[in-house]
């Protein structure tokens, strides 16, 4: 079985704008791992290919610090294989039925990000959602949807439901499964991503202490969650992104794993 992790690199055989989106993704791949939002070689990050309806994931056996541009498989919203690096690693069905879904109903997506952290299962599992105890956690007031647990995501009559749960929102909680967030950038999604795992970590914390929780009255909650809105102040993320990539570029000199640029 070929199961290398060098992969050539495919640089001038795709377009200027699918390399950008190919390096930003596994970029974000890698972020993934840094914070800790991993869960061994499962789950997926899509990006949507520049001005086509293709998307980009990752094959199915790589850890997210082993991604490479050059090693993202190209496929179709119903998850057929566009192209892929020469390779008997493939991809998850649910990678598609999930994301291809997503991408499919909304133009305004650019790229979807799903995990299992150990505090968004957590959250996950709470009845009452994720709560608005402190500012990150107010950035998602009435501004996350919630999707019931249904089984492992491989039933494609499930996409309807999943995208309606969705709504217009640019994250959900899958309930008894773990996080989901969208962002028409690849950095948007991530720092969405960032944020709402930062508030599942914080409400895991408070309510396994003992003391009573303070939540902000409502007039307070709405009018900070409208300041994260990205027509309210900016997009977030993409200010942030530049220092996440030297972040990258300084840990990349002595990782030992192929660089994400390649």
């Amino acid at each position: 079985m070929n199961y290398s992790t060098e992969f050539r690199s495919i640089r001038g055989e795709v377009s200027d704008a699918e390399w950008r989106t190919r390096v930003d993704l596994a970029a974000c791949y890698r972020l993934i791992d840094h914070f800790g939002m991993t869960d061994l070689i499962y789950n997926h990050i899509t990006a949507r290919v520049p001005d086509t309806d293709d998307l980009l994931i990752n094959l199915y056996g790589l850890l997210y610090r082993e991604i490479t541009a050059s090693s993202l498989v190209k496929i179709d919203v119903e998850g057929n294989i566009v192209w892929k690096p020469d390779t008997d690693y493939g991809i998850n069905r649910s990678g598609f039925v999930i994301h291809g879904a997503i991408h499919k109903a909304r133009a305004d997506v650019q790229c979807v990000i799903h995990t299992h952290t150990r505090a968004g299962m957590a959250v996950s599992a709470m009845k009452c959602g994720l709560l608005p105890l402190n500012q990150t956690g107010i950035r998602f007031h009435r501004n996350i949807g919630y999707h019931d647990y249904e089984g492992p995501a491989i039933d494609l009559r499930e996409r309807e439901r999943l995208v309606a749960n969705l709504g217009s929102h640019d994250a959900m909680i899958l309930r008894s499964h773990g996080l989901l967030t969208c962002g028409p950038t690849i950095p948007q999604a991530f720092n969405i991503m960032y944020q709402l795992e930062m508030a599942c970590r914080a409400q895991v914390d408070a309510v396994a202490g003992t003391a009573e929780l303070i939540i902000p009255p409502e007039d307070v909650l709405q009018r900070t969650a409208h300041l994260y809105r990205p027509e309210a102040r900016r997009p977030y993320g993409i200010l942030e992104w530049p220092a996440m990539i030297r972040l990258l570029d300084a840990e990349e000199k002595n990782s030992g794993y192929p660089s994400y640029k390649s």
